[in-house]
């Protein structure tokens, strides 16, 4: 059997990684990170990519589209602390639809895993109404920085 290329993949990753520390009011009276808080941890990995690659939540509002969250999943596997130093490494997923796929990794400053995330946001028009095609300046987005 002869495997062929899937036509919707690259072998280019984008990647972008952003340090922090944990802060007090993030934590519950253990001192460990509220399960919560990782969710806010994803937010600024999105961030930190969007303005690293020039896709920030502004410039998609600057081109007429909002892109909510529709799906948020996350592992955890090791407490994070109150004044912990960690990092997150965002991982932007190519995907063939008109949608925003990422994948996060949490570490704490041992490099062992804490928590493994993914989120799915959609296109919308200010008005919520669901863009099931891929917008142009998305598209263009994409050619820029190598996905096609």
């Amino acid at each position: 059997m002869i495997k062929r290329k899937d036509p919707f993949k690259t072998n280019k990753t984008l990647q972008h990684t952003e340090h922090f520390k944990v802060k007090f009011n993030q934590t519950d009276a253990l001192g460990i990170v509220w399960h919560g808080n990782y969710i806010d941890y994803f937010e600024d990995g999105r961030e930190a990519f969007g303005r690293h690659y020039g896709i920030s939540y502004k410039d998609v509002q600057n081109n007429g589209f909002a892109t909510p969250i529709v799906k948020t999943e996350s592992e955890h596997k090791k407490p994070l602390r109150y004044a912990d130093d960690a990092y997150i490494v965002t991982t932007f997923i190519d995907s063939p639809a008109a949608k925003l796929l990422f994948e996060f990794e949490i570490f704490n400053d041992k490099d062992e895993l804490v928590c493994y995330g993914k989120t799915t946001q959609v296109f919308t028009d200010f008005d919520g109404n669901l863009i099931i095609t891929m917008p142009e300046f998305f598209e263009q987005w994409k050619r820029k920085v190598g996905l096609l």
